[in-house]
């Protein structure tokens, strides 16, 4: 099957229209307004990319780094789940939900990201290993340069028409990209770091609004395309992958016998995604005629994956108010009964109050 010639059956992507069985949608753009918006788009998206991992890099400490690498068995843990549970869930959800190609792809692509740096952000809310989390994410941006294509290249044999439809050279490519500014963020936080909370706040704040800008721009550049992208599957799907990656975590790490704050920090990175390197595989990587709306996909992924972590966080926070604090209780405990045997009272001599009164 030529990837450029389908999508959904009798969905045809062009510049000018798409033709579907019953349906006639006019696309509304001439060629030459297309191609620009689509360059602004691309350019906006890889300026998104690269102010993110600078921020991303800005949130790493060689230090910690060290120490987490000298006892890897954590790291080793949230690799074997990021790279391991993700793209699976990737794959048997495309299978399930009998997913068109160029859709299996999308979601594949997006199942093999590694970690992003909302999931520090989910980390600390959930109040989990710090060190463990930015650790992980550093590890996994390093290894996707070699595992995310190998990957890929793997679970793509389980589609027909897709063993040489990814553009593995344009995904290197945006990994690299990816490396090069995180390692500035990285060199900004050791030599500079009084600037580094500053960085990453800015660089959050300017990624938000560009998202939210490159939304309106792919609305006015798809036209009536874009709600292919809302299709029953892929929103079930979007909706499913990050909650799978959430519990499939913390389930890993418990068979592990992980501590309670290493499990919460597995469970978010494994199920958190570096959407931006997605978005932006998607949108440079291919051909707008080929990828058509589904570069969006990301966005209603990081929706789904932000309200099911922000309810985890919820939750959590309600049972840290709800739960008796049984620790600080039997410590006290312990100190009073420690007390009692080391100044015992005896029992022939009556208790008098006047014994433990202050000496004035």
């Amino acid at each position: 099957m030529n990837m450029t010639e389908g999508y959904q059956g009798g969905v045809s992507y062009g510049l000018l229209n798409i033709t579907s069985e019953n349906t006639t949608v006019t696309s509304g753009f001439q060629l030459l307004n297309s191609q620009s918006m689509d360059k602004a788009i691309n350019i906006m998206t890889i300026i998104i990319l690269l102010i993110t991992m600078i921020s991303l890099g800005c949130t790493m400490e060689i230090a910690k780094i060290k120490t987490h690498i000298l006892r890897p068995k954590g790291v080793v843990i949230a690799l074997v789940a990021q790279f391991g549970i993700m793209p699976l869930t990737a794959f048997c959800l495309a299978k399930v939900f009998q997913l068109e190609p160029i859709e299996a792809v999308t979601v594949l692509i997006c199942g093999c990201c590694p970690g992003g740096i909302l999931s520090n952000i989910f980390a600390l809310a959930l109040q989990g290993d710090m060190n463990l989390s930015i650790v992980m994410t550093t590890c996994s941006t390093v290894m996707a340069l070699g595992a995310m294509p190998l990957l890929l290249y793997l679970y793509c044999q389980g589609f027909p028409g897709l063993e040489n439809a990814v553009p593995y050279v344009g995904i290197i490519i945006a990994l690299i990209m990816t490396l090069v500014p995180c390692t500035i963020g990285i060199t900004i936080n050791h030599w500079a770091s009084r600037y580094s909370q500053m960085i990453v706040k800015v660089g959050l704040s300017i990624s938000v609004i560009a998202s939210v800008g490159i939304g309106v721009m792919s609305c006015f550049f798809l036209g009536g395309m874009v709600w292919l992208v809302f299709s029953p599957q892929l929103m079930v799907v979007a909706s499913l992958m990050p909650l799978i990656g959430y519990v499939l975590g913390y389930i890993l790490s418990t068979l592990f016998k992980q501590n309670g704050q290493c499990k919460r920090t597995i469970a978010v990175e494994t199920g958190c995604q570096n959407i931006q390197l997605c978005g932006t595989i998607l949108k440079v990587a291919f051909p707008v005629e080929v990828i058509g709306p589904l570069f969006l996909f990301p966005i209603i992924y990081i929706i789904f994956q932000s309200g099911e972590a922000l309810l985890f966080i919820l939750v959590f926070r309600c049972y840290q108010r709800c739960k008796p604090p049984t620790e600080e209780k039997t410590a006290y405990l312990a100190a009073g009964k420690s007390e009692e045997t080391i100044f015992p009272l005896p029992r022939d001599r009556p208790l008098n109050l006047e014994d433990s009164a202050p000496n004035h």
